[in-house]
């Protein structure tokens, strides 16, 4: 299927934005902290054009489903909540948006933890500020991308997603303080390449405990008498909250002064090293991460070549994100041979397998 055979005629125009995987800098967005992201070379494709008709059309190639909107005072579900919620931030903000038919195609995985519903967000904003001629900028597109992901889809997420997919390449990665915005765009370590695996659990936030999470970081940090717990560097501070929010505070603090770490320059070793330190703290004292990646973890920290590793996208499921030396061959495969003998399945999503274990 295409735009045309489902809307009967062509798109006026399209736009893609990349899924993203995050290094360092997990669950700290939506406490003002410091993240540091980089794209993927998945990547979503948004193409729009004017329905013909009052109704808005959404369809998804991916999930072979289309759903027609008529009230737009009842928010649809599943990926149309996603698109709907752009276009209704967009009219909130003063901007008219005729009726439209839209169309999805995404090789971005969904529930994997890479950003599937930022890369819907932002390649629909794309979208509609080329056909309608919008004047606003790449940064204004991740912030009307979190409004719509936060009140249309359920998700009190921070906005580290939404400018990853707005901002960052794949050959960089994306340093990014979240209360300030300020970032800056930095090489990835000397002599490493970034793997991705599917822990094959797969996960969905609005019905996890990522909103939990953060309603207890809010808690912390009123406790503690700051705005956010981005402000407190010393983590002793965290000894007179009760748990579990001595925990979750801790987890912010020093994941903060690791991504801090980082920007002043660290080796691929030492990277790899504030990698293995960020997963035992997000399975230690924010318990987001589930046995899959657990094993998952401990067995790419046990492989030869592998800098350090840890979850990303939140946890709750989804993807293991590794820093490895450039060019080790047959790496792909043992990680492979190793999770499915600990009785699960994975699947090397970033590199391509065929890539990994290229001669």
């Amino acid at each position: 299927m295409d735009f045309q055979q489902v809307f009967g005629k062509p798109p006026e125009t399209q736009a893609s934005a990349p899924g993203r995987v995050n290094l360092l800098g997990e669950h700290t967005d939506y406490n003002d902290g410091f993240v540091l992201p980089t794209a993927i070379p998945q990547s979503t494709t948004v193409q729009i054009g004017f329905s013909s008709d009052s109704h808005h059309h959404f369809y998804s190639e991916n999930l072979n489903e289309q759903v027609s909107i008529s009230d737009i005072n009842h928010t649809p579900s599943g990926f149309a909540s996603y698109i709907f919620g752009c276009i209704e931030v967009l009219q909130k903000a003063g901007h008219t948006i005729p009726s439209l038919s839209v169309y999805v195609k995404s090789s971005v995985p969904i529930g994997s933890g890479l950003s599937s519903s930022a890369a819907l967000e932002v390649a629909t904003l794309r979208a509609l500020r080329q056909l309608l001629n919008l004047p606003i900028d790449d940064v204004e597109i991740a912030q009307f991308a979190q409004q719509a992901e936060i009140h249309y889809a359920g998700v009190q997420c921070g906005i580290m997603d939404q400018m990853a997919s707005s901002l960052a390449d794949t050959e960089h990665i994306l340093f990014l303080d979240t209360r300030t915005l300020e970032r800056r765009v930095m090489p990835l370590p000397e002599k490493a390449e970034i793997l991705v695996i599917d822990s094959g659990v797969p996960r969905t936030l609005a019905s996890s405990g990522y909103n939990q999470r953060r309603a207890e970081c809010e808690e912390a940090a009123r406790s503690l008498g700051v705005k956010a717990l981005r402000d407190i560097t010393d983590v002793e501070v965290t000894e007179k909250l009760p748990e579990p929010l001595r925990r979750r505070a801790r987890h912010v603090i020093t994941e903060n002064n690791r991504v801090l770490e980082v920007l002043q320059g660290v080796s691929s070793e030492r990277f790899g090293e504030l990698m293995n330190a960020s997963h035992a703290s997000l399975r230690d004292d924010y318990e987001v991460s589930v046995p899959a990646l657990d094993t998952l973890v401990e067995i790419l920290q046990k492989t030869e070549g592998v800098y350090g590793a840890r979850l990303t996208g939140a946890g709750f499921g989804g993807a293991c994100v590794a820093l490895v030396k450039s060019g080790h061959k047959g790496i792909a495969t043992h990680i492979l041979e190793q999770y499915k003998q600990a009785g699960y399945i994975g699947q090397i999503l970033v590199p391509s397998l065929e890539l990994s274990d290229a001669a």
